[in-house]
This record gives C-alpha cells, structure tokens and sequence, in this order.
C-alpha cells in the first residue's frame, strides 16, 4: 500500500500538471479570442476610415461649390455696384458740364450787363457834368438877379428856417399851455376857491407895535431914575432898548427878540402898576412876567395844536408854536399865517384825497424855524427841519418844511400842497405888509428885470407888482417869438425875484404909422 503522502504528492503533482496546462490552454484561448477581435477592430476602423474619406471628399467638392456660388454672387454684385457707381460718375459729370455751360451764359451776360452798366455810368457822368454846368450857370443866374451870393443865401434861408421852427416851437407851446390850463386850472381853482371859502381869516395885516402906555409923564423921569440907573437896569435885565422920546405918555421898545420885547412890556406895566421902581423891583417883576410869558407861550401853543386838530407832537414843538405869536413876518402874525397854511392845506387835501393829518400837521409846522431864527444862525427852513428831526417828526412833514419856499424840489403831495396853502396865505389882500423901501426896490428890479431882454422897448409894473406889462419893438420880436420871450423873462423873475403870489407877465406888440396932412 502506498503512503499518504506520496499519495498527495502525486496529487498535488497531477494538479499542478493540470493546471499548467489549462494555463497554457487558456492562454492559446484567449489569444485567438483577442487576434479575432482585433481583425475585428481593424476592419472597423478601415470601414471607419473610408467612410470618412468618403465623406470629407463630398464635403469638399460641396465647400468648392458653396465658395464659387458665392464669389460668383460676389462679383456679380461688386460688377453691380461698380456700373451704379459709374452711371453716378457719369451723370455728376453731366451735371458739372451742364453747370459749367451755366457758369459761361451767366459770365457771358454779366460781362454784357457790365459794359451796359459802365456804358450808363459814362452816361451818367456826362449828364451829371452837365446838370453842374447847368446848376452853376443857374446859380450864377440866381445871384445876379437876387443880388445874394451863395453864402448869403445861405444865411438867409436859415433865418427863414429859424422863423419857421420859432413860429412852430410858439405854436406848440401855447398848445400845450392851453391843454394843461384847460384840464388843470379848473380843478385847481376850485379847490382851491372851497378851501379858502371854508377857511375863515382875518383880512388885515398885523402891526408890531411895541409901546407901552404911561400914566402920565412924570412916570417917565420915575422908570429912568436918578442919573438913569433904572432905565440902565431894565435894559440890562430884559436885553431890550428903552426909547423915551417926546411922545406923550407913551414909551417905545425896541427888540429884534420879540418874546424878549413882550416880556420887557410886561415888565414896564407891572413897574407901572406898582409904582415902585428900582433895581431889586425890577429884576422881581422881570421874573415874574417871564413866567407868565412862559405859561402864554406854553398854553398858545396848546392852544393852536389843538384849533389845528394835530395830536402828538413834541412839547419842545408845541412850544415854539406857542412863540410865534410874538413873530410877524411883513405884518402878518406867523402863529395865525401857519394856522391859516394848516386848515388850507388840510382842507385841499381832503379834496383830492390825500392824506389830511399829514397835510394839516406839516402846514401847522412849516415856519417852526422863524420861533429859532432870532438865536440860532441860518434860514427859518433849515432851522425848522432840523428841529423837525431832532423832535422824530416824519419823513413827509420834514421835507414839506423843506420845500415850502421851493429850496428843494417837492417831491409829495403833501409839500406841494403846504407850498400852495402858504402861497395862498401870504398872497390874500391885506394879510401882509410891505416895507415901501422893499417895495420899490422889488418894483424896480422887477421892470429891470424886463428891459435887460433884447427886443423890449419899455415895461411898467402895475398892480402892486402883480402884473407887469412889457412893450416890445415889433422889428425885433415877432408875434412867433413873444411866447418865447415871455417864456424866458417868467424863468428869470422865478430865478433872481422875491414875491408874494404870481407876477403875470403881459407882452404887447403893435406897429404905429405917423404921417401929416398939410
């Protein structure tokens, strides 16, 4: 019996021999298994390969084709464009020869027109020579039977011409005059008729009258005292001058101060009442009226704001109201004229609808300054506006006080108005007085102020210096140039003359012819 383990020897032997040799088997296998795929494979891919060849070649000769159709649509439309291009060529050139043969005609006919052009200058030319020779020998003509050379003539056209354009200018100028006399003097006389008529005033001019009435005349030897010392101390106290002359049981003082005059009057009828006249008594008395002088001043005042109907205004004002009472201004009482200016000026305001207080508060105050003009240097106008503005009156009021004598140009209704109520008050018959010296001299300047024009024969005032009538020589004015002239001579008296009111200037022109029968 054989051992186990050549037994698995053997087996194990047998497998290995086996399985070697169903390797090797199995190897051989899949060998002719992968050769066959392979051919397999290769014949694919060569089938793959001719396929592709086959459809490359196609795909070309479509690609050959594709491009010449297209070069073919290419230059068929290239070839289009071209002939477009060339029949545009050729009509622009058609149309640059045809603009050219234009060109020529137009130059051919402009050089026609410039010859006949030139031809017509020539003629023109010739004819304008001509029309010279014409025109001298004319003028020669002209000056051998008007006896005028040309300069002459000339002068004496412009004479003519300057008569015409006198007589035109005259024309017109009394045109316009009527026009603004027709639409505004009617208005202007009407309410300026109803406000005086509602203003009721005095018609008389006041006089200052500074004397004071005595007793007898022995009170004269008693008021200057033992080797004048009494005379000598009122004069001293009350600043004024004592004039004792031969009047009987009168004395007269003299005072450019008039509150000052008033309160020496007071004075020297205290004295008088007493009877008691010396140095300590007239100083006591000299108190005593200047209180009284005060408190008249004060309550004058107070008085006129309220007859004026203003309220509001400052006391320092309300009192130098109070002291015009004691000023005139040629004979008329200033508290009584500015009183007068405010109800005027109030009352044209309510006429025309203007503002009434304002009008009547700025009448009221326009000569505040003549209350300052005795202590303070400068006009009663600039005096009275800078006072008006040191008390805050307003702005219309200050300049109606500026305006009111024409310093400055009016430039509101309210100074025009106060300017015309003033004019009104001053100007009224007997309100104002006049110095004769004054009124001769203004006379005579008035009548000098005429004859200094060239033309003016003789002028005489009349009226009281309220119209003046000028002669003038008719050779030298003509009837064109008198509104011209009197224009001129009405700018110089506004100019160079003070008045009260309006001068009317009354030209006359008249040619006289004087013979003799023998």
């Amino acid at each position: 019996m054989t051992p186990i383990w050549l037994t698995i020897v053997l087996i194990a032997a047998a497998a290995v021999v086996f399985g070697v040799g169903g390797f090797i088997f199995g190897g051989q296998h899949r060998k002719k298994v992968a050769e066959a795929e392979i051919g397999s494979a290769t014949e694919e891919a060569n089938r793959i390969l001719s396929n592709a060849m086959t459809e490359a070649e196609s795909r070309k000769k479509e690609s050959i084709l594709e491009a010449k159709d297209e070069i073919h649509k290419q230059r068929s439309e290239a070839e289009r464009e071209i002939r477009e291009r060339r029949n545009e060529v050729q009509r622009q050139e058609r149309r640059l020869i045809q603009k050219e043969e234009n060109i020529d005609k137009k130059t051919e006919a402009l050089e026609k027109k410039e010859d006949a052009l030139a031809r017509k200058n020539k003629d023109a030319e010739n004819r304008l020579a001509d029309i010279e020779n014409i025109k001298k020998s004319q003028f020669d003509m002209l000056e051998k039977i008007s006896g005028f050379s040309k300069e002459q003539a000339k002068d004496y056209l412009l004479q003519r011409l300057d008569e015409s354009l006198d007589r035109e200018k005259a024309v017109k100028i009394m045109e316009y005059t009527e026009k603004t006399k027709d639409e505004a003097e009617s208005l202007a006389r009407e309410i300026i008729t109803t406000a005086i008529q509602r203003c009721a005033a005095d018609h008389a001019a006041e006089a200052t009258v500074s004397v004071v009435p005595l007793p007898n005349d022995e009170m004269k030897g008693r008021i200057i005292g033992r080797e004048g010392r009494n005379i000598r101390s009122i004069e001293t106290i009350t600043g004024v001058d004592l004039i004792i002359d031969d009047t009987p049981e009168a004395i007269t003082i003299s005072s450019f101060d008039p509150v000052r005059r008033e309160v020496a009057r007071l004075t020297l009828e205290k004295l008088i009442s007493d009877g008691r006249i010396h140095p300590a008594k007239i100083e006591e008395m000299y108190e005593k009226a200047k209180r009284e002088v005060d408190i008249t001043v004060k309550q004058t005042g107070d008085r006129a704001v309220l007859d004026a109907g203003v309220n509001g205004l400052h006391p320092e004002l309300v009192k130098l109201l109070g002291k015009l009472k004691y000023r005139t201004s040629y004979g008329q009482n200033v508290l009584n004229h500015s009183l007068e200016v405010s109800y005027l000026a109030g009352l044209m305001a309510a006429e025309l609808g203007a503002d009434v207080k304002t009008a009547k508060r700025a009448g009221l105050l326009h000569d505040i300054g003549k209350a300052l003009d005795h202590e303070f240097d400068g006009s009663h106008v600039e005096l009275g506006v800078e006072y008006a503005k040191r008390y805050k009156e307003n702005e219309s009021v200050v300049h109606a006080i500026a305006a009111h004598h024409g310093d400055v140009e009016p430039r509101t209704i309210v100074a025009c108005l106060v300017q015309a109520a003033d004019a009104i008050s001053a100007a009224r018959p007997g309100a104002r007085s006049e110095n004769i010296q004054n009124y001769i001299k203004r006379l005579e300047k008035l009548e000098s102020i005429a004859t200094s024009f060239n033309g003016v024969d003789k002028s005489f005032a009349i009226q009281a210096g309220r119209e003046i009538r000028i002669m003038v020589k008719p050779e030298v004015v003509s009837d064109d140039q008198m509104v011209l002239v009197a224009r001129e001579i009405v700018k110089k008296i506004e100019e160079e003359l003070e008045y009260p009111g309006q001068i009317k200037v009354h030209m006359i022109r008249e040619s006289r012819a004087i013979d003799y029968a023998k």
